[in-house]
């Protein structure tokens, strides 16, 4: 019986787990979300807040401290992004998602990611007839034309019917026996 035995070992010697540790560190800050099982998004969460603790308050000397624990790209990411966004909080940057199991092995799966991120606005504007919007895709096919709207509606009609006889039209077999002719 193993006592005082601190951590979660997962089955793997000390450099196994401090590659795991760090690979998925290091998906965490590039991507920002990351779907994992359970244990080991656990496991991270706690060093990973330390990171970004550190890069906070260490402004000039973070990259020292942050470089045996991520690769250079991440490093960058945690000092020019990640510690001004959580610069007003005071810790637990991260959140755990409970997804389910997974199907193969039947293991907890779950999703880390960041409690804050950043919003990715996207304006488009669409044209407008007779105070309707056109969806983008019309809106394509009718610009180039300058036509009017039974005309962009006519264009719209014939783009739905080709696109139908696409979808209805079927291969034809090739020449075999089929099941009938096996049967006998």
């Amino acid at each position: 019986m193993k006592k005082h035995v601190f951590g979660r070992h997962f089955k793997r010697d000390t450099n196994e787990r401090k590659a795991l540790f760090k690979n998925l560190m290091n998906e965490l800050v590039l991507h920002e979300r990351i779907r994992t099982t359970e244990e080991k998004a656990r496991a991270i969460r706690g060093q990973v807040e330390r990171l970004v603790t550190k890069a906070k308050r260490k402004k000039e000397l973070s990259r020292q401290f942050l470089q045996p624990f991520l690769s250079s790209m991440a490093v960058e990411k945690v000092i020019a992004d990640l510690a001004p966004r959580f610069a007003d909080r005071p810790g637990g940057y991260t959140r755990v998602l409970k997804l389910g199991s997974r199907f193969s092995d039947n293991a907890d799966m779950a999703v880390i990611e960041w409690v804050e991120r950043p919003v990715k606005a996207e304006i488009v504007s669409t044209p407008v007839v007779k105070g309707i919007p056109l969806r983008p895709d019309t809106a394509k096919a009718t610009s180039g034309k300058q036509s009017s709207t039974g005309q962009a509606k006519l264009e719209k009609k014939e783009a739905v019917v080709a696109v139908e006889q696409k979808a209805t039209k079927m291969p034809e077999k090739k020449a075999g026996k089929s099941f009938k002719a096996r049967k006998k």
